[in-house]
């Protein structure tokens, strides 16, 4: 359920910057989504196509990015990247002391507006 309120406030930024620019249209929206994040994209997308009805953000696409999740050993310094999104310990010590590089982010990247 919280998508609706992340998919809120991506149409609040979208419609602020189509103000901004004094766009007709916002046609396309890229979103960068990390492995590690719980924010579903069909969720995003149902959510988009409710509240942007009757905007300038209405039949805008969506584009999703995932970031695969990268984490850094603690213990050894190894960088690996996680294959399915759940943890594993280190492929070089098998130790579980990480820290989480890449994989947790959520941002609006970049949109296409109709001027």
């Amino acid at each position: 359920m919280h998508e609706l309120a992340i998919t809120q406030q991506i149409l609040g930024i979208a419609l602020k910057h189509g103000q901004s620019v004094k766009a007709k249209k916002i046609t396309d929206l890229y979103l960068v989504i990390g492995q590690l994040s719980s924010v579903v994209d069909d969720s995003v997308q149902f959510y988009w196509d409710m509240i942007s009805e009757g905007t300038i953000c209405q039949g805008a696409k969506l584009h999703f990015d995932r970031i695969p999740a990268s984490l850094e050993c603690r213990h050894c310094g190894e960088i690996y990247t996680l294959e399915d999104g759940t943890l594993t310990p280190c492929p070089r010590c098998d130790s579980i002391n990480v820290n989480v590089i890449t994989g947790k982010e959520f941002r609006l990247e970049s949109l296409e507006v109709e001027e």
